[in-house]
């Protein structure tokens, strides 16, 4: 992108209204950085390699699943396993931003990935329901993904320079658990959503004595059946009350 359609991109209303959106989860993605980049240096990284991660992964599920298994010394592939995990649903995510952005060049889409999060698809996908190319749909994702970059960076890094500085004794653990915990509420919407959660977390809890933190890929497996089973028992549902709704109209028409 040129300088002066970079200006006029920042400018743009949709782009600010991007920003503003994203500033009320800011706080708690905030909360989470600092807590990650903490516990990247506490675990043993160091500090270059710690901002390397940061800057390059840009998954804080991700790093905070990996980081006891490397820590561990696990071997490598399920280090690669867990976090492949944790990041699929990008993959749901980007199949649902391909309806907006197909047109765009594979660089910028590429961009688009990179920068793409939970709570920017949440806010993205509330303000446009319609998958449909729209001219406010990219200032709009910038506005936000900016936001949410700075304030996931920022607090990163802090916390992986100042990690030898910040006592355990703060709780920060604590904190970060309260902050996703307030990010993953403000995403819950649909039945399906809450089922997969609370499966999620039964399952955490029930193989939490597997070794490797391997809890997590079983908790990871079962919400996403569940989800599953929950998406697809609403489908059949709905098209049954479909049938039944046609039927019907075709006793009354007769």
């Amino acid at each position: 992108m040129n300088l002066p359609a970079l200006r006029a991109q920042l400018r743009d209303p949709s782009f600010r209204q991007g920003a503003s959106d994203m500033l009320g989860a800011g706080l708690g993605v905030g909360a989470w950085g600092l807590v990650t980049g903490v516990a990247m240096v506490k675990g043993g990284m160091s500090t270059p390699l710690a901002l390397f991660m940061s800057l390059t992964v840009y998954a804080g599920s991700a790093q905070l699943a990996v980081l006891p298994l490397m820590a561990a010394g696990a071997p490598l592939w399920v280090i690669w396993l867990t976090a492949s995990c944790v990041n699929l649903r990008f993959v749901i995510f980007s199949s649902m931003w391909r309806s907006y952005f197909a047109h765009l060049p594979r660089r910028r889409r590429m961009a688009l990935g990179y920068f793409s999060g939970d709570v920017i698809f949440v806010s993205f996908m509330k303000r446009y329901p319609r998958p449909e190319p729209e001219a406010t749909q990219l200032p709009y994702f910038w506005g936000a993904a900016t936001t949410n970059w700075l304030a996931w960076q920022i607090p990163s890094v802090a916390g992986i320079i100042l990690a030898n500085a910040i006592p355990l004794s703060w709780g920060l653990g604590f904190a970060g658990v309260l902050a996703l915990l307030g990010i993953l509420l403000s995403m819950l919407g649909e039945r399906s959503s809450w089922l997969a959660t609370a499966v999620a977390g039964s399952a955490a809890v029930a193989a939490f004595a597997l070794p490797l933190k391997l809890n997590i890929l079983v908790a990871i497996a079962a919400a996403v059946a569940a989800g599953l089973a929950m998406e697809s028992g609403e489908r059949a549902l709905r098209r049954a009350r479909i049938r039944l709704a046609r039927g019907g109209d075709d006793e009354g028409d007769a």
